[in-house]
């Protein structure tokens, strides 16, 4: 059975997590620049001076921008995050934070997140977010839907088909339960083969650290199951991508402690238009002012953009923005706030950093506030029958290349994202696109072999 996962201020000593619950192997893990989940298996013996010191890696063998001269790159356990696998009960968890002679790892995404978080608070603003994380179960080879009688033209919510992949679902919601999640609600999505499952929002470092821990799971259950759990943002050409949705409010204080949304307006002046205060709407203004840069983040690969621009999919509609847009209650924007005191942000795709994803809320809605930035009109039209109408609203970017060039040009948020992570980012981003451009594909052999 599994156990709840630890509250972020607890004190815990690993070596006694391990003997009062019988784990055997800690798996310390980092999140690399690319999203990579990095981990070493340490036997819970040696654990002890792992918890101070860290367990060493190489950073230049993972995607960070260190070389094979950098010295040993340290992975701290956070043990606040540990959490035992629940299908495999003898290995526990644990988020690290990657050090290097002393000092924090500036690139490292956790880090990333942890210093905005401090900035923030600073300022007296704790945001939390929730996210709706959406994948495929696939075939082993990831070549095709693994339930062949998925087929239905509006498969979203289909009965049967969830049904039919009980076995997996509800294993990951069980867990998530045991694990005190609090998960409400899982679908079967609006793709042929796709799922989505929730649990409730919360500070976004406990939030990023469940977020990567959910993909490790619902993969491990999928394979377990014979099957292959893809977040990859379009899979399946002409179905829906998978998309990761994040739910934001900010608030006076973390955890339980939070007693006001900070969005919902408490002895502030509302806009009037949907329920978000003066500082809300300004938060709201800063992901808007840095939407095409922010992509580069939450869209972070070379498919993600055949999810932001693609064609109409076979449910009739992508369910993916792709003009900097917000709204009240209307899925086809970029941004729509569905009631007081939050909005959502519909931009992020399955692909997306589960730390940086967070980070770059942070700093747009840092930078929105610190400028007071308009979120501009609101739309209340449907974007994809009538989209043409809007005027002046930026296109979101076409590829990853432009993207990475609007992030560049972006100095005000590679600032709040920090220096060192933005040019590194930057850097190993322009790399992946070089090798994607220098790929002699299927395609050109198709097209240009007789030309």
């Amino acid at each position: 059975m599994a156990k709840d996962q630890a509250a972020p201020d607890a004190k815990i000593d690993l070596a006694t997590y391990a003997a009062e619950r019988g784990v055997k192997y800690f798996m310390i893990s980092f999140t690399d620049l690319f999203g990579g989940q990095r981990a070493k298996l340490v036997p819970a013996a040696a654990i002890a001076d792992m918890q101070d010191d860290g367990a060493g890696f190489a950073g230049f063998a993972t995607w960070l921008d260190l070389t094979p001269a950098h010295p040993d790159m340290l992975a701290v356990p956070d043990p606040s995050s540990v959490i035992q696998l629940p299908w495999q009960p003898d290995v526990a968890w644990v988020a690290a934070d990657c050090v290097m002679e002393g000092k924090p790892v500036e690139q490292a995404p956790r880090n990333v997140l942890k210093r905005l978080i401090a900035e923030a608070a600073e300022e007296g603003l704790h945001v939390k977010t929730g996210i709706e994380a959406e994948f495929f179960l696939l075939t082993p080879e990831g070549d095709k839907i693994s339930d062949p009688f998925d087929t239905a033209a509006k498969p979203c919510y289909d009965q049967q088909a969830v049904m039919r992949r009980y076995d997996v679902v509800r294993e990951v919601g069980d867990y998530m339960l045991d694990l005190g999640w609090k998960p409400y609600q899982t679908d079967h999505e609006d793709a042929n083969g796709q799922f989505e499952m929730n649990w409730e929002f919360d500070d976004v470092l406990k939030i990023a650290d469940q977020h990567s821990f959910f993909k490790f799971m619902v993969k491990s259950v999928a394979e377990k199951h014979g099957y292959r759990a893809t977040f990859m943002p379009k899979p399946i050409e002409g179905l829906t991508g998978n998309g990761c949705h994040a739910h934001i409010s900010v608030w006076d204080a973390p955890g339980d402690a939070a007693k006001v949304n900070v969005f919902a307006g408490e002895g502030e002046g509302q806009t009037g238009e949907v329920g978000l205060s003066e500082r809300g709407k300004h938060f709201l203004g800063g992901i808007m002012k840095h939407a095409s840069a922010l992509a580069a983040i939450t869209n972070p690969t070379v498919n993600s953009y055949k999810r932001i621009n693609a064609p109409r999919t076979m449910s009739g509609a992508t369910w993916a923005p792709n003009t900097v847009t917000w709204t009240g209650n209307n899925r086809t924007h970029m941004v729509r706030v569905p009631g007081p005191g939050r909005f959502e942000l519909r931009l992020p795709d399955g692909a997306v950093n589960p730390y940086l994803l967070q980070a770059v809320i942070i700093a747009a809605g840092l930078s929105g506030i610190h400028s007071k930035a308009d979120p501009g009109k609101r739309h209340d039209i449907d974007m994809y029958a009538e989209g043409h109408k809007v005027r002046g609203a930026p296109k979101l970017p076409l590829n990853m290349l432009d993207a990475i060039r609007e992030y560049d040009k972006d100095k005000e948020l590679k600032k709040m994202m920090g220096e060192e992570f933005s040019s590194s980012y930057i850097k190993m981003k322009k790399q992946e696109w070089n090798s994607f451009v220098t790929h002699f594909s299927r395609w050109e052999r198709e097209h240009t072999l007789d030309i």
